[in-house]
């Protein structure tokens, strides 16, 4: 299944984040180890300060293995479904491991797209002694 994600970064847990991305150990450990990478790549921020992603889930209840590893630095406020539930191939068991490929939610994501601001962009320019635009410390 695919959800929309909308989340908030914890106070204090910034640069944390940031680091755990740029050295590309969010979600280690997980079974979902690159879609946290994915995710963050893709994030938008929106007016509301909430980071806003797709994400694909393969959990009988939404993000459950995921959860902790988003918990460390976020403060998740809102998961709902992001394709109709009916039509998952995967969630009705037509064609389990579907939503890796799947392109159900292109709509959503190209309208994401267009919405706020590149979360990672505003994640490096809020954390001292990063440069906005590059994955390198300055």
């Amino acid at each position: 299944m695919r959800y929309l994600v909308r989340a908030r970064v914890k106070p204090g847990r910034e640069a944390d984040l940031l680091e755990a991305i740029e050295q590309e150990t969010l979600g280690n450990g997980s079974v979902a180890e690159g879609e946290y990478l994915r995710n963050m790549q893709e994030a938008r921020l929106c007016s509301d300060q909430t980071a806003r992603w797709v994400e694909v889930c393969y959990c009988p209840t939404p993000l459950l293995e995921e959860q902790p590893y988003w918990e460390q630095y976020f403060e998740l406020t809102r998961v709902q479904d992001a394709h109709d539930r009916r039509k998952c191939r995967d969630a009705n068991g037509t064609e389990p491991w579907a939503c890796g490929d799947c392109d159900c939610t292109a709509r959503l994501e190209e309208k994401l797209k267009g919405t706020g601001k590149p979360f990672l962009e505003e994640l490096r320019s809020t954390v001292p002694g990063t440069c906005p635009d590059r994955s390198r410390r300055r």
